[in-house]
């Protein structure tokens, strides 16, 4: 039996929340006021993993740490770092104008400091089930240094009924399965009982079973420093476009095409719901009380 490895989970907490209208990571969700970011943190730990570090804006991390300190004291190491504009970007860059963060390779990265080990990373506002930092640590456990991995989740699970999403999809693999290409689409939706992707060149029906990335993903120490190279080059490449960002799907796209290292795609996707919309919170609540009475969470988390 392979020996279990020390583990951490970085939780991107620092996302505007525009389209839902508010500080979506610390609504409450659960019947005891619970975040959807407790439910994941919840999972994690009793998955085998012993640090958590939330990456968020400088104007939400006192109230973050009010939150969640007091529920991991004891279970936990805890670190909070800022997504700040200028972090990581490289010194000669000049003054940072942007008014949104880089991305989420970028707030992946705001972690490098205080992370040691391999590392899982999610979203704060999304609903990853038990089963997905089960696969995620049984992966640490046997993973190649330079083996990453992506929890898959199908297509047909992870869109919302209020409007368009933004998606990872993993439209090519290899032959042995690893991840080939992860194609960033911004905008997909359903219609006429089809899942369609608006893009320029026009509309595009997308198989509904396609692996998708919903930024679940688990990394090797080896990755931060790949990651603060690719983005100094990405910086530097889009001075003149503020509103860039370095996501994580095109740095493990980047990883693929360079023979950097691979990436599995986990079958643990099993549950996936999140909040992109306000109209999303109720049938999100609901969901959470359904597996309450199931018994897979209790009524009180902490």
């Amino acid at each position: 039996m392979a020996a279990q490895v020390k583990k951490s989970l970085l939780v991107m907490a620092a996302g505007m929340g525009s389209r839902y209208g508010g500080i979506k990571q610390i609504d409450g969700f659960g019947p005891s006021g619970e975040t959807i970011m407790d439910y994941s943190l919840y999972d994690a730990i009793r998955a085998g993993f012993g640090k958590v570090v939330f990456i968020v804006r400088d104007e939400i991390k006192e109230t973050v740490k009010e939150i969640f300190l007091p529920k991991l004291k004891d279970k936990v190491e805890v670190y909070f770092e800022v997504q700040s504009l200028d972090r990581f970007v490289p010194s000669n860059y000049g003054t940072v104008e942007r008014k949104k963060p880089w991305g989420t390779t970028h707030a992946m990265l705001c972690g490098k400091d205080v992370i040691s080990e391999p590392f899982a990373v999610i979203n704060a506002d999304d609903f990853y089930g038990k089963d997905a930092f089960e696969s995620l640590a049984s992966f640490f456990d046997t993973a190649a240094p330079d083996h990453h991995a992506m929890v898959g989740y199908r297509l047909k699970n992870v869109l919302s009924d209020h409007g368009s999403v933004s998606r990872g999809v993993a439209e090519q693999r290899d032959a042995q399965g690893f991840l080939k290409t992860l194609s960033e689409l911004t905008k997909i939706v359903k219609e006429n009982g089809k899942i369609i992707s608006k893009e320029e060149t026009g509309d595009r029906e997308l198989d509904p079973m396609l692996p998708v990335s919903m930024n679940c993903w688990g990394f090797q120490l080896g990755a931060f420093e790949l990651a603060e190279k690719m983005f100094h080059e990405f910086a530097e490449k889009n001075k003149q476009n503020s509103g860039a960002e370095f996501y994580i799907a095109l740095l493990t796209n980047q990883i693929i095409q360079q023979n950097l290292g691979k990436v599995h795609i986990l079958g643990g996707g099993k549950t996936w719901f999140g909040v992109t919309y306000k109209e999303d919170k109720e049938e999100v609540s609901g969901k959470i009380r359904d597996l309450v009475k199931q018994g897979v969470y209790p009524s009180k988390l902490w």
